[in-house]
């Protein structure tokens, strides 16, 4: 089958609720800039995805007409906050059939302030099966909101096993701001210390205020190319993806009393082995990772997910600078969601625009150097969790 190449990608700046533009106007804006740097028409794209949670049934088609109307397949995704990178995997499905040589992903979220709720209060929750093992695991509290409840719980769980200080999680928010500050598209590029983080606002279990990504508005997206397509029509085609995995929640998220369980480290480990089974490339090859950081709690558990560290090894892999520039790996160098920001239905597709500058070399201030491969790790409760590898041909 042949691999996907990574055409084109664009993505605007990312902000705060109630200062962007419509969803549908961010959505057109970040397919104009794929479609640009790929240096491809529209009217060459066979097939599109467009990813969203917060938007109405048909909310592709309404931004995708605003570039052109050809009468292609538009396929609408909704996967929570795994919806970016969703759409990703079903593009490069597509692409590996053979049936289509060009196609769009694109996702875009027009937020409110505050933490993530439900949308249809007059009917069954879709993620009752977490939010009740939450309460057994942690008891019932209807004071704090139910998502800082699971990653703060995770942290807890965490801390638990391995005894690691608050601090350590503290640690991830300053590095995620340093990183930002060299991002021109990232919402919180400001410096932070660790006092600061530490000393805003108590959430849950280790978390604070400033180790919880923000409500976010943006856009982004990919153009998807087949090889023989990237030929013919002459297009930087040095982006690949040389593997990719989705898997959902196995049955250890309600079994026993794991809160990093309810949060999907077994979804996060098992689409990183398969990933790597795919390519034959393991974590010590890869020096750049865009991981889901929607809280610090949750980067942390990542390494150890993606193979980054061993289990129980994350507070030595932050304490040594091992995630960062200098490191072994450089994890989020955008800012991850933490600062970069976290539009749900585009951030899978931020994540696949940071990575590919950075193989490309043309990341600026942010470049890791000599960049060959590239991960990617993008969760959704609920769930899903998608792993992405990247090469440079």
């Amino acid at each position: 089958m042949p691999k996907a190449r990574v055409a084109g990608v664009g993505m605007i700046p990312f902000s705060k609720p109630g200062q962007s533009e419509d969803w549908d106007v961010m959505a057109e804006q970040a397919i104009r800039l794929a479609l640009a740097d790929a240096g491809v028409s529209y009217d060459l794209v066979q097939q599109a995805y467009a990813g969203f949670v917060y938007a109405d049934s048909t909310a592709g088609q309404s931004a995708i007409y605003r570039v052109g109307c050809t009468g292609i397949p538009i396929v609408n995704v909704n996967n929570n906050c795994s919806t970016g990178s969703t759409a990703l995997y079903l593009a490069r499905q597509a692409i590996e059939s053979g049936g289509v040589d060009c196609v769009l992903a694109v996702g875009f979220e027009q937020m409110l302030p505050g933490a993530l709720g439900a949308v249809f209060t007059d009917r069954k929750r879709p993620l009752d099966l977490h939010f009740n093992k939450v309460d057994e695991v942690l008891g019932a509290d209807d004071a704090t909101p139910i998502v800082v409840r699971q990653f703060g719980g995770a942290g807890l769980d965490y801390q638990q096993r391995h005894g690691t200080q608050d601090e350590v999680f503290g640690m991830i928010a300053v590095k995620a701001r340093a990183h930002a500050a060299n991002n021109p598209l990232a919402l919180f590029r400001d410096p932070i210390s660790l006092d600061e983080v530490m000393q805003s606002k108590p959430l849950y279990g280790p978390l604070t205020r400033f180790q919880a990504c923000p409500p976010t508005c943006g856009a982004a997206a990919a153009l998807l190319v087949s090889p023989r397509f990237a030929a013919k029509h002459g297009l930087d085609a040095s982006v690949e993806i040389l593997g990719q995995a989705m898997t959902t929640d196995y049955a250890e998220t309600w079994e026993g009393r794991s809160m990093m369980s309810v949060v999907g480290y077994e979804m996060t480990r098992e689409a990183a082995r398969q990933v790597y089974e795919q390519t034959g490339v393991g974590p010590d090859d890869i020096p750049v990772v865009e991981l889901h950081d929607c809280f610090t709690t949750n980067e942390l558990i990542t390494y150890e997910g993606l193979g980054l560290c061993p289990e129980g090894g994350a507070e030595a892999y932050i304490r040594d600078g091992l995630n960062t520039y200098g490191g072994k790996h450089v994890t989020n160098p955008s800012g991850g969601l933490l600062s970069k920001g976290h539009p749900v239905g585009a951030t899978g597709l931020a994540q696949c625009f940071e990575l590919t500058r950075q193989l490309r070399g043309s990341a600026e201030r942010r470049q890791v150097a000599d960049a060959r491969f590239a991960l990617q790790h993008n969760l959704g409760l609920g769930g899903a969790c998608v792993v992405t590898l990247y090469g440079r041909t």
